[in-house]
């Protein structure tokens, strides 16, 4: 071992950076990568195709909604004027105006009224002309054979009518640059004359797992099957992203800098393993050669040994090769970059608050992510604004064990200012596996 590799292995880590700021480092990196909002592109989708997609532009709507007065119920349309004085006791009779169309569409309503006169309506017909309200049937009296109508209601102008633009109004904003489309934001949509819209290009990210121990069928002794570049591609696909997973690449320089430069057409290359100070963890000399190391070492547990660099505009995340230290990663720093890259934020975790069953031990200056199970409480036994669940942690510690996470409801996560959280405090688990 040459004399630079001796003192990297040696020195172990010394400083590390705590979270928050490493992820500043990070963000600013992509933002270098040009003036756009969306570092990433954009691209035209249908609407229909939108779910999940963060919009490129905002959207303000381009009609009317309804674009039509409409009848808010089933009924009769009517002239608000000719039902002045109208009672149950003292009707006011009006004569039936039936469809121009004499088809079967029991939907079909007169075009106009008259005075003294009403037509059949539905809940979303289109108001015939002359009229301006609608009373419900169930204050009329229909006399078919004389083709007449016994009105007992007195309506007010636009009473039971849905005016043009109730719902929406030409022009009105509806989501700013960023918003990322729910199923009843594609209704909206369309309702307001979009058939496309303009998004975010999915960010693609390279997976390349490293490691010369690591198999892809039934190990041998020394030998560990891989998973994290499995885990960590379908995360991203989770998120929102077009991963590749590629095949293992061996713990060598030239093989790992190769690899790198290949997936430098991607968004964000990622790697697992190979991340730390040992003599196989080549990777953060690798992409200090080809690129530049932002950071490495991070205050956070477990998972510490983690390298962010950028090569060629292309943001570089090395994560641990431990299986849970990887996926804590994945989340802290993948799942940012790739709403980085679409021009947006992460939102925050949805969270399950609990009562914590045994004290998690932390370093101060450590951002601590405990893995924990929730089990549900007697009800009998809360007392007033108490939670309704207790944490159990699954594990403090084990980077490698998989199962603790895999097997947790989710993560408790000690602040880097605090040394642990005592039992029976009330703390938020993150459920990190829920929210895109």
């Amino acid at each position: 071992m040459e004399g630079a590799d001796r003192e990297r292995t040696e020195a172990g880590f010394k400083m590390r950076t705590p979270v928050d700021e490493a992820r500043r480092i990070l963000r600013e990196a992509v933002a270098d990568r040009g003036d756009a909002d969306v570092p990433c592109g954009t691209e035209t989708v249908d609407v229909a195709r939108a779910d999940g997609r963060a919009l490129a532009a905002p959207v303000t709507a381009a009609r009317n909604v309804p674009h039509y007065r409409r009848a808010a119920m089933d009924g009769y349309a009517v002239r608000a004027a000719d039902t002045f004085g109208a009672s149950e006791r003292s009707p006011e009779v009006l004569r039936l105006v039936e469809p121009d169309d004499a088809s079967d569409d029991q939907h079909t309503t007169a075009d106009r009224i008259e005075p003294e006169t009403a037509a059949r309506v539905h809940t979303g017909s289109a108001l015939p002309e002359g009229a301006d309200a609608v009373v419900m049937i169930e204050r009329v009296t229909e006399r078919e054979a004389l083709g007449e109508l016994e009105v007992e209601d007195a309506l007010a102008e636009g009473e039971n009518v849905a005016p043009i633009g109730e719902d929406v109004e030409e022009g009105q904003a509806l989501y700013e640059a960023g918003h990322r489309l729910r199923p009843s934001d594609l209704g909206l949509l369309r309702s307001a004359g979009y058939g496309q819209v303009a998004v975010a290009q999915r960010p693609t990210v390279g997976v390349i797992p490293t490691g010369e121990e690591l198999v892809e069928a039934e190990p041998d002794p020394g030998e560990v099957v891989e998973t994290n570049g499995l885990t960590v591609s379908r995360l991203a696909q989770r998120w929102g992203a077009r991963a590749t997973y590629r095949d293992v690449v061996t713990d060598d320089p030239e093989s790992l800098r190769v690899a790198i430069q290949r997936d430098l057409t991607k968004d964000v290359v990622v790697t697992t393993g190979g991340s730390s100070v040992g003599e196989r963890d080549l990777l953060p000399e690798v992409i200090d050669d080809v690129g530049e190391v932002l950071v490495h070492g991070v205050g956070l547990k477990p998972g510490h040994p983690v390298c962010l660099g950028i090569v060629e505009d292309t943001p570089v995340l090395a994560l641990p090769g431990y299986p849970v230290a990887c996926i804590i990663n994945a989340v802290q720093f993948l799942r940012p970059t790739l709403r980085w890259l679409e021009g947006t934020t992460p939102d925050p975790h949805p969270t399950t608050q609990a009562r914590l069953e045994r004290k998690i031990p932390s370093e101060p200056g450590t951002r601590t992510f405990a893995r924990v199970r929730l089990e549900a409480r007697d009800e009998d036994d809360l007392e007033r604004d108490e939670p309704a669940y207790t944490a159990i942690p699954t594990r403090a510690s084990g980077s490698g064990v998989l199962s603790s996470v895999a097997l947790a409801d989710g993560w408790v996560v000690v602040d880097d200012d605090r040394e642990g959280i005592p039992a029976g405090e009330t703390v938020a688990v993150e459920n990190w596996e829920v929210n895109p």
